[in-house]
């Protein structure tokens, strides 16, 4: 269904929003796209993001969105190599945890974490990435008991497909169509927040018999794990990259396993889709990206958000994001 969707930075490229509520406003944490002039490839070079704004408002629809600066840089990472692609964020006894990926200095991404003590920065890196973090794509989830989660992963220039059982293989590759699809990450965060608590775990998503969705299953996940609850259950959505769509999956714990549910967003101008969803003042939003002010330019995403609405049974309802 068509919705009222509303362009949130009309005048840069910000994509891959995270979206939090914190001191009774959104804040908006993208990615920063720029004309670098890097060659289109599957390993994502010309996404060649370098530093990270972060934005607010009152009022998602109609309000100001107040652009509050660059809060990180390539630069100022001690470890930092190049590619500061999305990014997330976490608040606990009143400082503010971005947990970014980047690649090192190896060419390998890796998650690090920078500490403010304020929402909208500026935030100070870790000297080093996080011990045993790889791949792309953090997401925080903070339940209700207040147990922090940081899911992660993303194939193709993402690199999750170089990972088993979180070690890195001497042959990177893919599993075929028939066999289950690679899972997302997700591990629970130690108490001071700058490092895991224990080895992350497989991110299971199965059809409504149990089984494990296949690599060629256009709705396994890709990359963009995204971790929402409602109604007491644990919502996971995620990209499925390659065919263009937000799906999402239930479960019963942080953990999962998922069952796979449907359709969040159908394709949208442009490659990639990712997003975050919140609640704030009564009603639910998708916040994600398109390249339709680029005109179809992938590597120059422009963030938007649009109503997001659920049945009464708990389905999320399809949005139409306007691609093919």
């Amino acid at each position: 269904m068509k919705k009222e969707m509303r362009y949130l930075v009309p005048n840069d490229y910000m994509a891959d929003p995270s979206v939090h509520v914190f001191n009774d406003r959104v804040y908006i944490y993208p990615s920063h796209d720029w004309e670098s002039g890097v060659p289109e490839n599957d390993n994502g070079d010309h996404f060649n993001m370098k530093d990270y704004h972060v934005f607010s408002t009152d009022d998602v629809m109609r309000g100001e969105v107040i652009d509050h600066g660059v809060v990180l840089r390539v630069e100022d990472v001690p470890w930092a190599g190049r590619q500061l692609w999305d990014c997330d964020i976490a608040e606990k006894n009143g400082r503010y945890y971005l947990y970014f990926p980047m690649k090192d200095q190896n060419d390998i991404f890796r998650l690090g974490v920078a500490v403010g003590e304020k929402p909208e920065g500026p935030f100070i890196p870790q000297p080093d990435p996080i011990k045993g973090s790889y791949s792309i794509d953090p997401a925080v989830f903070k339940d209700d008991d207040g147990s922090i989660y940081i899911y992660f992963g993303g194939i193709w220039g993402g690199q999750l497909q170089r990972y088993r059982d979180n070690k890195a293989i001497e042959h990177p590759c893919l599993p075929g169509d028939d066999e289950p699809a690679l899972p997302s990450r997700v591990v629970k965060l130690r108490d001071d927040m700058l490092e895991f608590a224990e080895s992350p775990r497989a991110v299971l998503i199965t059809d409504a018999a149990g089984n494990p969705l296949k690599a060629g299953d256009p709705h396994r996940f890709f990359e963009a794990s995204w971790m929402h609850k409602y109604n007491g259950k644990y919502y996971l959505s995620y990209s499925t990259g390659d065919t263009h769509l937000l799906c999402y999956a239930i479960g019963d714990n942080p953990y999962g396993p998922f069952v796979y549910q449907g359709v969040i967003l159908t394709p949208v101008v442009g490659w990639t889709t990712h997003h975050s969803i919140v609640c704030y003042k009564g009603k639910w939003y998708l916040f994600h990206h398109d390249c339709v002010p680029s005109d179809g330019k992938t590597w120059l995403r422009s963030l938007k958000v649009v109503e997001l609405t659920y049945d009464e049974n708990g389905k999320i309802q399809t949005i139409d994001g306007g691609g093919e």
